[in-house]
């Protein structure tokens, strides 16, 4: 078994045990290994572990790996998750080569989507990533922004909204931690009340993923604790 059988199924494992803890149905979370920095051999060995989910933070780093695993696994059927801050000269790529995307915060980028969105390959699954912290360091919406922006994708025929996702403040603190999350997730709740598509909240990473699951998280993205370390060599 390798190193990266033995992370997922560890992984799994705590996410089987946090959703016991709250009472959460057994598969109500979904993993997604962020697989950012990592070569093409790690995520096979993902693959092969059954993971099926993956998120890529670059562009250029994600499309060329999802074109070479289909060159050299076509019996894959994988999902790719783009989950970085989105550029407008790179929605093209993004709307040609991912199936969700967890990172739109203006309507510009989501317009740009739709309209270079294949038809024939369905509607780009998208979320709306809100900035909970105020941190100008990080990406995304304000809540005060969030219906607007949502109103303006669920009208873009190549795309289906389906919920949010955020990235909160790094902090060690589990009650802190649950507090962010569940801000996000009343915010959610109101969503879902005037869009009956929203299913999705993806938050949660390797330091604070219990807190996330606890307040309604639907999909963990996790990566250096499937992967190991990153080595940021190339962007």
């Amino acid at each position: 078994m390798s190193n990266i059988q033995q992370n997922i199924e560890h992984i799994s494992s705590l996410i089987h045990r946090a959703q016991q803890k709250c009472g959460r149905a057994p598969d109500s979370v979904q993993l997604l290994a962020v697989s950012k920095t990592k070569p093409l051999q790690d995520i096979l060995a993902a693959a092969k572990a059954g993971q099926t989910a993956f998120g890529e933070n670059y562009v250029q780093e994600g499309v060329d790996k999802i074109q070479k695993v289909r060159e050299i696994a076509p019996e894959l059927t994988l999902q790719w998750h783009f989950i970085g801050p989105i550029q407008s000269n790179k929605t093209k790529p993004i709307a040609e080569s991912f199936d969700w995307v967890h990172s739109i915060e203006r309507a510009k980028i989501a317009q740009r989507l739709n309209e270079q969105r294949p038809v024939e390959k369905g509607p780009l699954q998208v979320l709306i990533q809100v900035n909970t912290s105020g941190e100008s360091s990080k990406s995304g919406t304000t809540e005060h922004e969030v219906f607007q922006l949502a109103e303006l994708i669920s009208s873009l025929p190549n795309l289906t909204l389906r919920g949010l996702m955020s990235i909160p403040a790094n902090v060690s603190d589990y009650q802190s931690q649950l507090n962010a999350f569940k801000q996000l997730a009343l915010l959610q709740g109101k969503l879902s009340q005037r869009f009956e598509q929203i299913d999705t909240l993806s938050m949660g990473m390797s330091g604070d993923m219990e807190a996330a699951i606890e307040a309604g998280s639907t999909m963990v993205r996790i990566g250096t604790a499937i992967f190991g370390a990153r080595h940021y060599n190339k962007q």
